[in-house]
């Protein structure tokens, strides 16, 4: 979003069927203004802090989760405790820092899933995440 973020966060809420609010403007430049990036609701929270966005967690959580319905944004739950928004939408997995409890993108096509079971009569399989967990290696941390 470089030449007019709010006008074109508008029309991209408006054809997400999604009204465009002040605190979904206000929310969405912050989400789309900076690229692809992973975030959690309460890192998008403390943003709109820092930035004098006056919203509640509530709200923040409410607006990341009507974004990713409107397919917006991907969800990506991590060990049941840890939720994050991805605004990459396109197929792909990720690495999740241990220490840092942040996700990178894999490049696409550097996982192959195969096997996977026949999901059961009247389901299909929507995603397969495949989350990559990696820590530094005791020589680079030194």
């Amino acid at each position: 979003m470089n030449a007019c973020p709010v006008h074109l966060l508008r029309g991209k809420l408006r054809r997400a069927s999604l009204r465009p609010t002040r605190q979904r403007i206000a929310l969405g430049w912050l989400l789309f203004g900076k690229g692809d990036r992973h975030v959690t609701a309460e890192t998008l929270y403390e943003e709109a802090v820092a930035m004098k966005v006056p919203v509640s967690l509530a709200t923040v959580y409410n607006t990341l989760h009507q974004f990713t319905q409107a397919g917006l944004l991907n969800e990506i739950a991590v060990d049941g405790s840890r939720t994050y928004f991805d605004t990459n939408i396109t197929p792909h997995h990720h690495f999740l820092i241990e220490e840092t409890n942040s996700l990178v993108d894999i490049p696409k096509g550097e996982v192959a899933v195969s096997g996977l079971p026949q999901a059961p009569e009247g389901t299909e399989i929507a995603r397969v995440d495949v989350i990559v967990r990696i820590k530094r290696t005791a020589v680079a941390a030194r």
